[in-house]
């Protein structure tokens, strides 16, 4: 059976995200996928393994939110080649201390036999600082 390709994957794991199909996001990643978060942040660092990256940092980064106001994630384009993959993305939401988050985000994904192994994250994290983390 053939595997899908990276932009398909990309596609997919951005659009479950933002659907709140956590599991079947989480499905797309390899067991020992990393994800790199770039900046000076408490968050910035390189998450290994998918415990790390969907309960350390992405869980905690749901958190920064307001219940009320949970971010709204608009998948913008998806470019591939071979095994890697660009998306980019918006995400929008009102932050736990009450102040608006809008960021765009970019996000290079490799992908390896259908499943996610490396994604390097690119965004405003001056913005982040002063909205999630202020």
């Amino acid at each position: 059976m053939q595997q899908p390709d990276a932009r398909t994957v990309v596609t997919d794991y951005v659009n479950l995200i933002a659907a709140g199909e956590r599991d079947a996001a989480i499905a797309l990643f390899a067991e020992d996928a990393t994800w790199t978060y770039p900046g000076s942040l408490a968050l910035s660092r390189t998450w290994r393994g998918k415990q790390e990256i969907f309960g350390d940092f992405l869980g905690q980064v749901g958190t920064l939110f307001a219940a009320d106001g949970l971010p709204v994630i608009t998948l913008i384009n998806v470019l591939a080649d071979g095994p890697q993959a660009v998306a980019e993305w918006t995400t929008v939401g009102k932050a736990a201390n009450g102040t608006t988050y809008e960021n765009h985000c970019l996000g290079v994904f490799t992908v390896e036999d259908g499943l996610i192994t490396a994604v390097r994250e690119y965004l405003d994290t001056h913005h982040v600082a002063r909205t999630l983390l202020a």
